[in-house]
């Protein structure tokens, strides 16, 4: 408790080794807050001033944490193709508005091994003509592969775009069976 009474945020931090490359999980005591892909030298740094500055509070590098032990077990499980889905609990305080909505829409209505369109996606939060704000929800998502944007591609058949890299994409999505393993 601070000298005002208030409890203060405390958020921690690791990084775990992945097929895609290192990822930076970041938890509060609500939940997995963040998912940060390349997570070495500066992208780390300033993954970490942001959060810093978004949540009030200096993010602590606590591999050991209990706020974090589950998290880093599946990831590490679903990168291992031990497990299809996150239960976890997160924490949504960096995003908000229709941002959130299609993240949750996402998180909860579009299954391991499959994908949406962004337009698909759009119609299911109840605006059909949104699938370009869609596309701005997925590059903000603060927990990407949690919250699995990956799985969202082009009506055409398109990739589309990803935060993390369209390889990084293309590995998610063959680690789901939705595309082949590439042959090198």
């Amino acid at each position: 408790m601070d000298s005002h009474g208030r409890y203060g945020q405390r958020v921690v931090w690791a990084v775990v080794g992945t097929g895609i490359g290192p990822l930076l999980l970041a938890a509060t005591r609500e939940g997995l807050v963040n998912v940060v892909f390349h997570a070495t030298g500066e992208v780390r740094g300033s993954a970490l001033e942001r959060l810093a500055s978004r949540l009030g509070a200096e993010p602590v590098e606590e591999p050991g944490s209990p706020l974090l032990a589950e998290a880093i077990r599946q990831v590490e499980a679903y990168f291992a193709g031990e497990r299809r889905d996150f239960e976890l609990p997160l924490d949504w305080s960096l995003i908000s508005g229709f941002h959130r909505e299609v993240l949750r829409e996402l998180a909860t209505g579009v299954p391991f091994g499959s994908v949406v369109g962004y337009g698909d996606l759009a119609r299911r939060v109840g605006q059909p003509g949104a699938a370009q704000a869609v596309g701005m929800a997925m590059g903000a998502n603060p927990l990407p592969v949690v919250v699995p944007c990956h799985r969202v591609v082009e009506s055409d058949g398109g990739i589309g775009g990803f935060g993390g890299g369209l390889e990084a994409k293309r590995h998610l999505l063959a680690l789901e069976g939705v595309l082949p393993e590439p042959l090198f």
